[in-house]
């Protein structure tokens, strides 16, 4: 079979390659700028059909140093571009007339050896104008004897910088540089940003570097084969060992470009080949194809998918999936249905983290569809500059260059200097007028972000909440009030994080970064700071503040102050210790939890979420409940936590709230899926999913598996519906877990993960299921598996009724509002003891 394959494959790039020679070109593009410099070379290089010229005979080219020198090399290089470098003793840079717009920027280095330096040795750091591209790196670390790379940079002024500058007392060099334009609609401003999903804006600003262009199943594609000068090279090395693939290939000008998609998105080579789903050796021929890629870890990710339809005979029946990381990124899809034929391009931008360091794609087949295939031609992942303007390591061009800004800004001050000396009076006057203004009309100003009445009596957010504006200026309303909680400067803010040193980071949303955090009495806190360019951060942000404004439970993470000072919107909670509980399932090195651990962690998450659902006088749907949601303090006390997404539950009189599906694949309710009806049972379903990554410790969704395997709620309840839930849990529990608290366990979650929500639990209820199996594990091994007309308590034994909790004494006065859940578990534990001891008397 293996030698088929590899038969297979070597006559597919056979036919290619034929292809490649008979096949015409492409219609040029034309770059407005196109600068193609041989650094240190005496003469022109033709490199993959392209003219390089000496950067000392380029005309709109200067270079500035105050030291530099050119070395060449007679001896083997892997290419001719390679043939000469310029050399840098100290700071120097290339200036370079530019049309405003998305450039290109390549790099080429190889250390000569006979250049009078150890260039191997050589520290380089290479920076834009306002970008950092490189950041001391060193051949000595590389695996390679040259290295090529490729920026996408959007310049907005008529001149781009490129400066190189040594590190350590080392030298810089540079062999070669590409600075060529390309065109503007190559890249939009918007992609779909995946976990949480939700629309990315603002690309234009950011800086991309090119990690993996693939040709899937195709050659390795270079500048002769593409109108922008870009490589792709052939997928196999990055195909999961577990995958099986056949290559698909057809004539390239058989591929049909219409509007939205042109050669300069991909050539025709790249539509004209594929891979699709071949023999993987598996019972289930319902597995995935699966790309895995090394990634760092510290950035997100551009990446662009491109399909073309190039494998059906008929219309509508290639239909599947794509998951990017866990995540799904899009389902059912349907080429022909997209673009109305066959053998025409597509493509999808989305921006994803990585997943430790690591990032797969997958494709694989959709279940409803007639056949079982799946398939993608061509695949780009690029890094996405951080906020520190940086694609290599956490420093800025400002850090690194510190005199370049004030340089640059030397004129402006002065003129600033002028101006401002004569509207002084007019400022101050206008300053003062608006002073009068605020302290008149305090009580109509609206925040940057809402007030947080953490003590308050209110069970909603004020009127002047509500109504709160966007400013881009701290509010005018007083802080004194003891209704906003504790109020921390945003100095205090910055010597509790070390400015937000990148070192405490903890975590990234769609709010913005979190940190860990010291107050100056010595409490560790987690400091949540809000990106005011995110609109969905902006939202999940106020929600956030609306309910945990009205919410105090041992079991929800608490909030413990904020600030609102120069436009910032920060949030201050108690810091979690062992952090989210998905970190002692899998995917880190900490020891795992013992089978007590895991009950006692889900009977708290249990009792926050019955909090949640029962608690206020309206009930609290969490609506993104998993286990990166549900956080650990030192002590393994599990608390729910993140209700950016949490809504208001249905009336009395409703039995739903209708709203637009939001959550986390893997974990959604496939109810609130399907119709878009939210209630308390959609947070039941996700806590099912919970529980079974808890017994497993695998995530919910893993592409990577074979399909029956990939998401974890379909395959446990399999394993669970043949009584063999022991087979697929952790191996770490095996010959630990009684078999009556598994057995207890495992209905639960079926319960839980029930197709419809009117069949499954309340939270109440699956908090009571817990606390049993947690009694039959602490039981006697001796004690036999109870019958089941007494342990089917889901269904037999209803939970008595606990009246719904009043908060409004404790929060009024401030007092300890423990009191509330404590009364909780000791009625619950009170229930409990009668129902499981009743022969202990």
């Amino acid at each position: 079979m293996m030698v088929m394959m590899k038969l297979g494959k070597w006559v597919s790039f056979v036919f290619v390659a034929f292809m490649f020679l008979v096949n015409g070109s492409f219609a040029a593009y034309t770059p407005s700028d196109n600068y193609l410099i041989a650094c240190g070379s005496s003469q022109n290089i033709t490199f993959q059909d392209r003219t390089f010229v000496p950067d000392s005979q380029h005309s709109s080219l200067v270079l500035k140093t105050g030291n530099s020198i050119v070395a060449s090399s007679n001896s083997s290089v892997p290419f001719p571009i390679y043939q000469s470098a310029r050399i840098f003793t100290e700071k120097a840079s290339y200036r370079f007339e530019i049309e405003q717009g998305r450039h290109w920027v390549r790099l080429y280095f190889s250390p000569l050896s006979n250049s009078g330096h150890n260039l191997s040795s050589a520290v380089l750091t290479v920076v834009t104008d306002d970008f950092v591209l490189l950041r001391n790196f060193t051949f000595k670390n590389y695996n390679g004897s040259y290295m090529f790379r490729e920026y996408a940079i959007n310049v907005t002024s008529e001149t781009l910088t490129v400066t190189f500058i040594p590190s350590n007392g080392s030298v810089a060099f540079v062999n070669a540089i590409e600075v060529v334009s390309m065109p503007d609609d190559l890249f939009v401003d918007q992609a779909y940003a995946l976990n949480p999903s939700a629309p990315f804006s603002g690309l234009s600003e950011l800086a991309f570097e090119t990690v993996y262009r693939l040709n899937i199943g195709g050659p390795l594609l270079t500048a002769q084969n593409d109108t922008l000068g870009r490589n792709w090279e052939n997928d196999l090395k990055y195909l999961h060992v577990n995958s099986s693939v056949i290559d698909v290939s057809v004539n390239p000008s058989s591929i049909k470009y219409r509007a939205g998609v042109t050669p300069q998105t991909a050539p025709n080579w790249v539509y004209s080949t594929a891979e699709a789903m071949g023999d993987a050796n598996v019972a289930n021929s319902n597995f995935n194809i699966t790309w895995v890629f090394t990634v760092d870890p510290n950035f997100s990710y551009f990446i662009r998918v491109h399909f073309c339809d190039i494998i059906s005979m008929s219309l509508n029946t290639l239909v599947f999936n794509l998951f990017i990381n866990s995540d799904i990124a899009l389902g059912s899809l349907d080429l022909s249905s997209i673009t109305g034929d066959l053998a025409v391009p597509y493509y999808k931008d989305f921006v994803s983290n990585a997943s430790a360091d690591t990032l797969t794609i997958s494709v694989g087949p959709d279940t409803m569809a007639d056949i079982t295939n799946a398939s993608m031609n061509g695949l780009e992942i690029m890094k996405i500059s951080n906020a520190l303007k940086s694609l290599d390591g956490l420093s800025s061009v400002e850090t690194l260059l510190p005199s370049s800004s004030s340089n640059k800004n030397m004129v402006g001050i002065i003129v600033g200097s002028v101006v401002g000396a004569v509207v002084a009076i007019a400022l101050v006057g206008l300053c003062y007028c608006c002073l009068l203004r605020c302290k008149s009309k305090s009580t109509q100003q609206g925040h940057t972000w809402l007030p947080l009445p953490l003590y308050g009596n209110s069970q909603t957010m004020t009127k002047m909440s509500t109504t709160s504006q966007k400013s881009g200026t701290a509010s005018c309303i007083s802080l004194a009030s003891s209704n906003h909680g504790r109020f921390l400067t945003f100095q205090e803010i910055l010597d509790a994080t070390n400015k937000f040193d990148e070192k405490l980071l903890l975590g990234v949303g769609g709010f913005g970064r979190v940190y860990k955090g010291t107050l100056e009495d010595g409490t560790n806190v987690a400091v949540k700071r809000g990106n005011p360019r995110s609109e969905q951060g902006l939202a999940e942000f106020r929600t956030e503040i609306e309910m945990l404004s009205k919410l105090r439970h041992r079991h929800l993470v608490s909030l413990i102050g904020y600030c609102d000072e120069r436009s910032e919107m920060i949030l201050v909670y108690e810091y979690m210790a062992n952090g989210p509980l998905r970190s002692h399932l899998y995917g880190t090195d900490l020891p795992p939890l013992s089978w007590k651990q895991r009950l006692e962690i889900c009977i708290g998450a249990a009792r926050g979420l019955h909090y949640l659902h029962t608690g206020a006088s309206q009930s609290i749907i969490h609506r993104d409940v998993k286990t990166t949601n549900i956080l650990l303090d030192d002590n393994f006390v599990a608390k729910v936590a993140d209700f950016g997404l949490s809504k208001t539950g249905p009336a009395l009189d409703q039995t739903h709230v209708s709203t637009a599906v939001k959550g986390s694949f893997g974990y959604l309710d496939p109810e609130y899926f399907r119709r878009q009806q939210l209630t308390e049972k959609s947070d039941v379903y996700s806590f099912g999913v919970v529980l079974m990554e808890v017994l497993c410790t695998r995530p919910a969704l893993n592409p990577v598996l074979p399909r029956e395997q990939v998401n974890i709620a379909e395959w446990a309840m399999s394993w669970q519906k043949k009584g063999m839930l022991d087979q697929i849990m952790d191996q770490n529990l095996v010959g630990i877990v009684n078999p009556a608290s598994l057995k207890k366990f495992g209905e639960t979650a079926e319960k839980c993960l029930a197709e419809y929500g009117v069949d499954r639990p309340s939270m109440g209820d699956v908090l009571w299921n817990l606390e049993y199996a947690l009694q039959l594990q602490e039981t006697s091994s001796a004690l036999m598996e109870p019958e089941d007309n007494s342990t089917n308590h889901i269904t037999g034994i209803q939970l008595t009724r606990l009246e719904p909790f009043d908060n409004s004494v404790s929060m009024i006065d401030g007092v300890n509002s423990a009191t509330d859940d404590d009364a909780e578990d000791a009625a619950t534990s009170a229930v409990f003891s009668q129902l499981v001891n009743p022969r202990g008397r």
